[in-house]
């Protein structure tokens, strides 16, 4: 599976995967900055000797709350990535971010929220994000090789933009209108992206249509 971040794979216990599991809820729902260790022990039910000898220092406990997102994200595109078809393939990881967007629960993108909270682009949480967003982009742009597109990332960083959109605009203004609207925007990449036209110059489109 791949990685986001140089931590080592976390020593398996209960212990770390109740802080873990603990700690991503709270970041999740309430942000990364405005959540302490002592209230992250106490709820965990550990101590703080417990959680140092786990995670030397906050930081690396919010990278592996990315890495574990990152994990899952992984995991339940899998089904879709062994689509045959590109196409079908594109359509079943933009059913999966609608399935996502549409969960009890949700409250937007792990990582935009996360990233919203670090102002250094250098910092080591705010590389975690931008090391999934790339893994993403080369899963999209990869499909769109497959489909035939001729410059495949030009349709995937669009496909990354309407996936950001519709996690943020489902948060705001309910999961309704932005899984409809990622939907239509997912079929007309699939036209612009995989058709006839795929690679040509929107001058070019338009002059043929």
């Amino acid at each position: 599976m791949p990685t986001i971040t140089d931590l080592p794979p976390g020593k398996v216990s209960e212990a770390r995967s109740r802080l873990l599991e603990t700690a991503s809820g709270l970041f999740y729902r309430e942000g990364v900055n405005t959540v302490g260790v002592d209230r992250i022990v106490s709820e965990a039910s550990v101590t703080r000797a417990t959680f140092y000898r786990h995670f030397p220092s906050k930081e690396q406990l919010v990278l592996a709350y990315l890495q574990a997102a990152h994990d899952g994200i992984v995991a339940r595109m899998s089904a879709a990535l062994a689509i045959d078809d590109p196409k079908e393939r594109l359509r079943a990881i933009g059913d999966d971010i609608v399935a996502q967007i549409k969960s009890p629960g949700f409250q937007g993108c792990a990582f935009i929220k996360v990233a919203s909270e670090f102002d250094d682009p250098d910092d080591a949480v705010r590389q975690a994000v931008a090391a999934h967003r790339r893994w993403f982009a080369k899963v999209v742009r990869a499909v769109f090789a497959d489909a035939g597109n001729p410059i495949p990332a030009n349709p995937a960083r669009h496909f990354v933009m309407l996936r950001d959109g519709a996690m943020v605009a489902a948060y705001l203004d309910g999961p309704k209108q932005a899984a409809d609207t990622f939907l239509r925007g997912v079929d007309g990449l699939l036209r612009l992206g995989t058709g006839p036209d795929a690679g040509k110059p929107r001058e070019q489109r338009r002059t043929q249509r």
